[in-house]
């Protein structure tokens, strides 16, 4: 059972958990940058999901070169998306959306709140790194 796996299994909390190193996220930013990709902050106000970073956490993001957000997600709630939108206006980020479907055991469906392919072209502009292949 998945919920079950991630509750007592794939937690800190487990005795099978082993410390690893998790940037921070300005850190993080700037890594995929150097990398060639597009950093794109994935469901940023998922608080089901556990913490939510504050304002100053984005403005670092932001400042580091973050291009996008996913704010299109089923795990973001409604306020959340309108405050997301407004962030991305105002600092000129993308607008990303994602089903994060991971297979059968979670409500997402596969292909809801899609990315519309002016920003995946878009996305595709800006990366310096492997090139995308099409099928």
């Amino acid at each position: 059972d998945r919920a079950e796996a991630f509750s007592s299994i794939l937690t800190s909390r487990s005795r099978y958990f082993v410390q690893h190193y998790a940037p921070d996220p300005a850190t993080a930013v700037e890594l995929v940058r150097a990398a060639g990709g597009v950093p794109v902050f994935a469901h940023p106000v998922a608080s089901a999901r556990g913490r939510v970073v504050g304002e100053h956490t984005y403005r670092e993001m932001i400042d580091a070169g973050l291009a996008g957000l996913e704010i299109d997600h089923r795990d973001n709630p409604a306020e959340g998306r309108a405050f997301l939108r407004k962030l991305a206006e105002r600092h000129g980020l993308l607008v990303t959306g994602s089903s994060d479907y991971h297979g059968t055991g979670k409500p997402n469906l596969l292909g809801e709140n899609l990315t519309t392919p002016e920003v995946l072209a878009r996305i595709e502009e800006i990366a310096t790194g492997t090139p995308v292949v099409r099928p």
